[in-house]
């Protein structure tokens, strides 16, 4: 088995508009780099469309109908101010988000792959049950864990967030479920302003690391090593879902952590090293942050490299 690559040009037509971040440049940036020689064992799939009924699994229907009714026909309709727009082709974009998460669960259940990567776009992790913000509109990977635990009826379910903003999104969702796990690295004090170390859910199902801003590889290996690892070993899942944001990388313009490619690859190998122990090797990695295009490229390649064992 060799990993599994979902994607979708949809995704290339969500347009948040001219100067935004989270431009359309970023996915090609990631689809060329994984065009590379060394990347050509990859599978590559067409990211289906999600389904209503996935996304309800996070988030309320009355939210979903909301974000639908007001996609648009033309132009641009910002959901929380100027960081979270839709365009014409938001809404599809963000279906096949879902639906890449939710094939990519079926795929890795089904032993098709050893692991699967989303190459998707728009960012999920910032998405709360009723709440679009931070250039994300629906939250695919607390989507992905909960479709895992629902459709297999798996016991435990962890997501580990290793973008350099906490995924207030995915914490929101899962705070209240101690059968859900969550674990993020973020940089703090930083948007948006959740993910210290006091919050730690309602059975210590929730594991913060703040760093500090200028957090170098010696810093968080040694963070990740002492409180991340352990709390996920611990909680031994039966599945696992990354969000993998390159956003912490030292070229990113938008943050200010200084993380190397390398410490993409050592996060990525030791959580497989966690899920081979725990849970036959079942990984969903999803594309969450990342505005450097060259860090970004060259972060997702190393994390790539790492799921396919290099």
């Amino acid at each position: 088995m060799t990993t599994l690559v979902y994607s979708h040009a949809a995704c290339l037509n969500h347009q948040p508009g001219p100067g935004h971040p989270e431009s359309p440049e970023r996915l090609k940036a990631v689809l060329r780099a994984l065009q590379a020689p060394e990347f050509a064992s990859l599978q590559w799939r067409d990211a289906p469309m999600g389904t209503r009924e996935q996304a309800q699994l996070i988030h309320d229907p009355a939210f979903i109908d909301a974000i639908a009714e007001i996609a648009p026909k033309h132009g641009y309709v910002p959901l929380d101010g100027g960081d979270t727009v839709m365009s014409p082709g938001s809404w599809e974009a963000v279906m096949r988000c879902i639906g890449a998460a939710c094939a990519g669960v079926d795929a890795v259940m089904a032993a098709e792959a050893r692991n699967v990567f989303c190459a998707t776009r728009p960012c999920g992790h910032h998405a709360e049950p009723a709440k679009a913000m931070g250039f994300c509109i629906f939250n695919q990977a607390a989507i992905a864990a909960a479709y895992a635990y629902d459709a297999f009826k798996l016991e435990r379910v962890a997501v580990v967030d290793f973008d350099v903003h906490h995924g207030n999104g995915t914490q929101a969702a899962f705070y209240d479920r101690p059968e859900m796990f969550y674990a993020s690295s973020h940089q703090s004090p930083f948007y948006p302003g959740t993910g210290a170390g006091s919050e730690t859910g309602v059975s210590h199902n929730i594991v913060n690391v703040p760093l500090p801003r200028g957090c170098d590889s010696a810093l968080f290996r040694t963070r990740i090593e002492a409180e991340m690892l352990p709390a996920l070993r611990s909680f031994a899942p039966e599945f696992i879902v990354i969000s993998a944001g390159f956003d912490a990388h030292q070229l990113d313009p938008l943050a200010g952590l200084s993380l190397q490619d390398d410490d993409f690859h050592w996060i990525t190998r030791e959580l497989m090293g966690i899920a081979d122990a725990a849970c036959e090797g079942r990984i969903v990695s999803i594309l969450e942050g990342g505005y450097s295009l060259d860090g970004l490229a060259t972060g997702t390649a190393a994390h790539v490299r790492a799921l396919m064992g290099g």
